[in-house]
């Protein structure tokens, strides 16, 4: 890989940050709105940043970052299923895709190792 957008699972990151602000950018509850959005972002955001460090090392802890932040868009994904801001097949998608992301990065992690 020579471009972090040529890694898989920033493409996908990306994507699910598009669906979040689909799904919540006319959301009234902003503090909620910001903070999802915020968290996607800054999945796809620490790939790229960990891969332009060019060392193994740092990508791994920025990888660690990023996986963190799946983790966080997944918890609050529980919220807006409770408030209703989301359906429950829109909360299965959106979840479903943290968890492949996550998975990715793992798998990301352990080949740095």
């Amino acid at each position: 890989m020579k471009r972090f957008e040529d890694i898989q699972t920033w493409q996908k990151s990306q994507e699910l940050v598009m669906l979040c602000y689909k799904n919540f950018g006319n959301n009234r509850d902003f503090s909620f709105r910001d903070q999802i959005s915020r968290a996607a972002i800054s999945i796809m955001n620490n790939i790229a940043e960990g891969f332009e460090r060019a060392s193994n090392n740092e990508f791994r802890k920025f990888l660690f970052i990023a996986r963190g932040s799946c983790g966080e868009v997944r918890s609050m994904l529980y919220v807006a299923l409770e408030l209703k801001y989301i359906t429950k097949e829109t909360f299965v998608e959106l979840s479903d895709r943290c968890l492949v992301i996550s998975k990715m990065l793992f798998g990301l992690i352990k080949a740095l190792k």
